[in-house]
């Protein structure tokens, strides 16, 4: 008995998808609803599950191959029968010669995506190891929420925030230390032509159009946010065993940002043709950085979420996507969008519009500064505060200049003199 392997329609509109890498070779074991391999498509990349348990039999079309929806791309034996050879589509490349090694290997691993490792039974990236490195945090104390256990970026990030570094800076006695593994696939050389992943590819073209579609034009606000600071230190422990969730920043940007779009609706509006399109819903386009690329999950409706509902469905958006987990319509619809460069130390950006949005909120970094304050009285002093940038890129054609200002002012307000229940 022998089950197909399809590729599966993700979405009405997607007609295609790419094969970016295999997580099974031919003679594995597979278990029904397992992830068995990666697409990329126009709109998600995403883990496809395997129809059946069995064995992989056969892969039919191999890594960096674009095919059409419902076409057979591999088999699953049913029965337990060997595997047989793979389809010449799939079988390797005669060997390349060194100078061209990196870039006859870039279709079997995207570019942009570092190669998983065992660091001494840990699955982790690279990127992850490096910020284990530089905090002393033993890998082996770090779950992992990853497929297989693997231990990523969030999950090294959320345990360093919750005190886990500097718990071991040598590996137990139990365990001696780990040799780095080799790379699956080697990293680009100096001189060396790789071809682009097909998400590096879109992301490309959508920047290009957006600057070729909006006049582009920003505004910085600088914002005072010690009040919120405080706060989220003071509730976050009892957030999280409470609602099960942790308290981060971001609802705080985006409640403010909601808050705003109601009072400017153009700013949550669209261009169609010489029409302006102001759209009912609030939808938060929220980007996400991945450690292969850039995608922009949505909340949907997010005008009608309370604060609590903001959190979960910003935790859910980004663990889906760095998951691979998202569904097309999850990355569509979306009227306005936040992204936040301060994650990374970033103390501004001026970030491109998403179209067919009229405008992109920018969140620096939080950083404390030196303040002048005037108390009730009038008089200044200075004194230590917590502050951040924020900007809006927004579409000139569409948003003026003092709407922009009298947006943006209001969000500062918002945050400054934050007097809404978290929960």
């Amino acid at each position: 008995m022998a089950t197909d392997i399809i590729m599966p329609q993700m979405g009405e509109s997607i007609f295609e998808g790419t094969i970016t890498k295999w997580l099974k070779k031919p003679g594995d074991k597979v278990q029904r609803d397992e992830p068995l391999f990666e697409i990329s498509t126009d709109k998600v990349d995403a883990e496809i599950p395997a129809p059946a348990s069995g064995v992989l039999k056969e892969i039919k079309v191999a890594e960096g191959n674009t095919v059409q929806v419902n076409t057979v791309v591999g088999v699953i034996s049913t029965d337990g029968s060997a595997a047989s050879a793979p389809a010449k589509s799939a079988a390797p490349a005669p060997p390349a010669a060194p100078e061209k090694k990196a870039a006859a290997s870039a279709p079997a691993a995207p570019a942009q995506e570092p190669a998983l490792e065992e660091d001494g039974g840990e699955r982790s990236s690279p990127l992850v190891r490096k910020i284990a490195r530089e905090n002393n945090v033993d890998l082996s104390q770090v779950p992992g929420s990853g497929l297989g256990g693997r231990i990523t970026k969030q999950d090294i990030l959320d345990f360093i925030e919750k005190g886990g570094a500097q718990k071991s800076a040598t590996p137990t006695a139990a365990k001696p230390a780990a040799v780095p593994a080799v790379p699956s696939a080697p990293a680009p050389i100096p001189g060396d032509l790789v071809p682009m992943t097909r998400m590096r590819q879109l992301i490309a073209k959508h920047m290009v159009e957006s600057r070729r579609t909006s006049a582009h034009v920003h505004c910085m606000f600088e914002v005072d946010i010690t009040r919120i600071v405080n706060l989220r230190n003071k509730l976050k422990s009892a957030f999280e065993q409470r609602h099960g969730a942790r308290l981060t920043f971001m609802p705080f940007f985006v409640r403010a940002a909601i808050i705003a779009l109601q009072q400017f609706p153009i700013v949550n509006a669209s261009l169609e043709g010489d029409n302006i399109r102001y759209h009912r819903n609030i939808n938060v386009g929220i980007a996400v950085a991945l450690d292969w690329g850039l995608i922009v999950p949505v909340l949907k409706n997010a005008g009608e979420l309370n604060f609590l509902g903001l959190q979960r469905s910003i935790t859910d958006l980004g663990e889906r996507s760095r998951g691979k987990k998202l569904k097309p319509e999850d990355v569509e619809g979306s009227t306005f969008t936040i992204t936040n460069p301060g994650q990374f130390g970033a103390v501004f950006g001026l970030p491109i519009i998403n179209q067919p949005n009229s405008a992109i909120m920018g969140v620096g970094g939080i950083m404390k500064a030196p303040v002048v304050v005037t108390d009730k009285d009038g008089t200044d002093s200075i004194a230590i505060r917590s502050v951040v940038h924020l900007t809006l890129g927004y579409d000139h054609r569409l948003v003026d200049g003092a709407v922009a200002d009298q947006f943006m002012a209001l969000v500062k307000k918002t945050l400054e003199g934050w007097s809404e229940e978290v929960g």
